[in-house]
Formats: C-alpha cells, structure tokens, sequence
C-alpha cells in the first residue's frame, strides 16, 4: 500500500461516524408483509382487550393520533375502523435476525437497542464500502429486497445527533448531519426532541425557558443542574454535540420482562400465581434463546385503581429457566398486600443479565441444569411448530378462561 494511500485512510479514520437505523413501524410493517389484505390499511398491533395496550401502530393508523404504549381504548376511539392483530414475536425475531445480519456485513461494530434498531460504527468501514451516506443506503436497499421491509437510517459523528436524524427521516429516511455541524444540527431542534424529555417533562422545561435543544446548550451548568438535577449538565453535553459514547456490538439487555393487562380483573393469589407462571415461561424462552442469565426478578401489580406495586429480588446464583423465575416471582407476591383487591395487571421481568453464569459452581445444581435443559427443548419445540404454546405447563392449561 502507498504512503498517500495510507495517509487517505488515516485521514479518513479521524473522524467518527456512527449510523442509527431503525426499522418504520416494526412490528406493523411485520404483520403487513406477510399478510397483503393489511398493505395500506390502518393496523394497530397488540391485544384485543380494550383495556390492553398498542404494540405498534402502521403509519395509516398514525394519521389519526394513534401511537404505540397508547391504551386500546384510547386507539379505537381515535380509530374504530383499524384492524388490531396479535403480535407474533417469532416472526418479529426472524425479521430483526435478517436485518441485523445485513448490518454485520458493514461492521462488527453494531448495538442493538431493541429488535427494530441499532447503533453501527462505520468509522473503518469507509475505506471498504465508500461514504456513510452511501452505507446507509445499501442498508437500506437490502433490507427493504431480503426482509421485504423499510428502515430510516441517521448519519451523524455521534450516537445522539444519529438517532435523532433517524426519527427526523421517517418513513423511508435518511439523514445525514455534518461532521462540523452537530450543535447547529440540534440547535433548532424542540425540547422535545432532547434524550430523556418526555410529554410529561416538555411543559416544564418550556415553563423554565428551554423551548428548544439549542437553549439546553446555551444555558449554564448551574442552572441546568437546578432544572433538571445531576442529569441537567449530560443533557447539556448532549445538547452541545459532545457525546464521545462508543457503539457497544453485542450490549446484554439490562432486563426482559413480559406482562399483560386482563378484561377482567384477578382477585386474590389463587388467581394470580397462574399468569407469573405464564410470565415467567415467556421470560426463560427469551433469555435461553439469547443464552442469557438474570440475577435479578421483579413483580409489577396494577390494582383495578391503577395503583401500581413492584417488588424485586435478588438471587444467590444467575437463572434461566422458568422454573425459577416463577419462584421468585411468586415469593414476590407474598409481599405485595392483595387482600380483596382487584388486580388489572401483572408483570415479571428478569434484570442484571449476563452472557453467562456469574460464578463457577463447586458443584452443579443437577436440578437446574435439568430445567436449563427442559428450557431448550421448549425453545426447540416452539421453534419447530411456530407456536409459543406447542408445548405448555398443565397449570396454564387448568388456569384459562373460557
């Protein structure tokens, strides 16, 4: 190789640039791809309980005020004529397995942060594959020919101006922000857009004067400090354009967790102990699929008052298996005052999750292992029919209503 041709790429690496592509309605386009009597309709994804919430919206449902973590209800009431589908996470996992292998051909460099998206370093990977721009793109075009799908892609030097260029482009996006031009990219940009402000958040801050990022980036530690406490001088770096955080390729998820919200109310443990069961058994398959162990177990209830109550637990040896996490989940239960209290929702989910066991045991929990390795059989039978109840506990059977 040449001297100047070393020097170009020198030159080339001294600059970093991080892409964020991120699947347009996910779970959605998923549902609409595979069945074409949904193309160009209006889709909510979720349960058919009223009192559920919405996975994911199609951008036809969107029109009309419907968002994704709205209620059901809410969402029919903006829309009546939507059709509402149940979700299939097999297929949503198949889907986010084909796209994210189209992102590991530009760069080893790549964070999930959920199914549908991800951070790419594709700082070396322009001496192979030309420009960032022009990484996106063929991204972009492989993704919608071998997936059947569309993404929206942010260029940008950092993992904050890329995700938000990203969401600026949707559907179908992409753009780019100038290496040099970070801060005057976000200056414009509204309070809401800042990392962290939510709808609840955003008329607070316009109260105290921030109406936009830039106003985040003029204003002094101190006073962002008494704004927003310890967070105020991150969201002012943020603001700044100085966010040096490196793309982490295969980050563990900080937790997983399942729950559901029930047409009618459960009243008493009796009840309950079933659907942490259920819980727990779709908790297990998720991390026995990633070969993941949680250390960590936690209960969410939400009485019919919407008075929520979460309890947590940490145990002596990382899980896995469904087994366990039902346990712990149902010790938890013990601590949560039910009485005659109508419950709405329950929910479990599994934190402080690693690639694998903490610590060497002496000697082996043969018991455990035996569930690990009812857990992969399960997975292995789920997989095979494309059926999450292939197979299932008799108890799940015993607890179904009619």
């Amino acid at each position: 190789m040449t001297d100047t041709r070393v020097d170009e790429i020198a030159s080339t690496l001294r600059f970093r640039t991080i892409l964020h592509v991120d699947m347009d309605a996910f779970y959605a386009a998923v549902e609409q791809r595979d069945d074409p009597r949904l193309r160009g309709k209006p889709v909510i994804v979720g349960g058919p309980s009223r009192r559920g919430v919405v996975l994911a919206a199609s951008y036809e449902v969107r029109a009309f005020g419907v968002r994704s973590a709205m209620s059901m209800a809410e969402a029919l009431r903006r829309a009546p004529h939507a059709i509402v589908v149940p979700p299939r996470r097999d297929r949503y996992e198949q889907a986010s397995h084909q796209a994210f292998a189209i992102f590991r051909r530009y760069t080893p460099l790549v964070e999930p942060l959920s199914l549908d998206e991800a951070f790419l370093d594709v700082t070396a990977s322009r001496a192979l594959f030309g420009d960032a721009e022009s990484i996106a793109r063929a991204i972009k075009r492989q993704v919608r020919e071998e997936v059947g799908l569309t993404a929206s892609a942010g260029v940008a030097p950092c993992k904050f101006a890329a995700k938000i260029a990203s969401d600026l482009g949707k559907p179908d996006g992409l753009v780019t922000v100038p290496t040099d031009g970070v801060a005057s990219f976000l200056a414009p940009l509204p309070v809401e857009r800042m990392w962290g402000v939510g709808p609840k958040t955003a008329p607070k801050m316009r109260a105290l004067g921030y109406a936009s990022i830039g106003d985040f980036a003029r204003a002094t530690e101190s006073a962002l400090e008494e704004a927003l406490g310890s967070w105020g001088i991150e969201v002012g770096r943020l603001a700044r354009g100085d966010d040096d955080r490196d793309v982490i390729p295969n980050a563990p998820a900080r937790s997983i967790g399942a729950e559901q919200t029930y047409e009618d109310d459960l009243v008493g443990a009796e009840a309950i102990v079933p659907t942490l069961l259920a819980h727990a058994r779709r908790v297990a398959s998720r991390l026995a699929r990633a070969n993941l162990w949680a250390s960590t177990i936690a209960l969410k209830v939400k009485y019919a008052d919407f008075v929520l109550r979460t309890r947590r637990k940490t145990l002596p040896q990382p899980v896995q298996d469904t087994d366990a996490i039902h346990h712990a989940a149902v010790e938890l239960l013990e601590r949560i005052p039910l009485e005659a209290r109508r419950v709405r929702l329950t929910g479990v989910s599994a934190s402080g999750i690693t690639d694998g066991r903490s610590s060497l045991e002496l000697f082996p929990d043969v018991a455990a292992e035996k569930r690990r390795k009812l857990e992969e059989v399960t997975g292995l039978i789920t997989d095979r029919y494309g059926n999450e109840n292939a197979i299932t506990r008799a108890m799940l059977i015993a607890s179904r209503r009619p």
